[in-house]
């Protein structure tokens, strides 16, 4: 049985990547900030811990790792829209913290005891391989994911590690529910009109589903995936 580690493992993309673990079989530890979300996914599961962790303080990911796992899935991640110049650097900062230097600090700590076999996964972004116009600090952030992880990748290719990013495009999460309300209040549109302005750019014009994302981690964790390394996979529909 393997041992599955997912950072903000309670809601979102975190749940599904957690439930589809579970549900092959795995042994599934979540972490995140807040507790009851944790166990609200863990109540979903078989076989599901929680254990509560800021990715950001390295105290607190170090601690994650009193065993080592098998896979790790660096999930936790947030974001602010807004231009350039409206950006605050308190934001700015809060989104590196978390997007990748939580990465950084889960994979440095993940390494120390991950075997042959092992399987690191980063949970990037479209926007890790495209720019956009109110999303300068997220993309950034997220740029510096993929950078991270292909050259990690080259670190560990050696090794029978493998490292990879998903990049996925909106999916239906709080945070595209955010950036509909977001869109909404600026352009004073209905839901529905949001709600395409927001899928615009994906050529499926829908949102992508948690679940399809969560195959996409269970695919790179696959022995068929053992020479899958450095690569950015987009669940975007096209987009990318």
């Amino acid at each position: 049985m393997r041992r599955v580690l997912i950072t903000g493992g309670g809601t979102g993309i975190g749940r599904a990547i957690a439930l589809a673990f579970d549900s092959a079989g795995d042994a599934v530890t979540i972490t995140g900030r807040r507790m009851d979300p944790l166990r609200e996914t863990a109540g979903l599961g078989r076989n599901i811990q929680t254990r509560t962790a800021d990715i950001g303080h390295e105290t607190d990911v170090e601690a994650l790792f009193d065993q080592p796992f098998d896979v790790v899935i660096a999930n936790a991640g947030m974001g602010v829209a807004g231009k350039l110049r409206d950006t605050s650097l308190e934001d700015f900062n809060a989104m590196l913290s978390v997007n990748l230097t939580g990465v950084f600090l889960t994979f440095r700590a993940a390494l120390g005891g991950m075997g042959q076999g092992g399987r690191l996964i980063a949970i990037a972004s479209t926007a890790s391989l495209q720019g956009g116009a109110t999303i300068a600090g997220y993309a950034a952030s997220k740029h510096g994911v993929l950078g991270l992880v292909r050259s990690v990748a080259q670190e560990v290719a050696k090794t029978g590690i493998t490292c990879n990013a998903i990049c996925p495009g909106f999916v239906d999460t709080e945070m595209a529910e955010t950036a509909i309300a977001g869109l909404m209040k600026r352009f004073d549109v209905d839901r529905a009109r949001a709600t395409a302005m927001v899928v615009s750019g994906n050529p499926m014009r829908r949102l992508i589903d948690p679940v399809e994302v969560a195959d996409a981690a269970l695919y790179l964790a696959s022995p068929g995936a053992r020479s899958v390394n450095g690569h950015a996979l987009s669940v975007s529909g096209g987009e990318i």
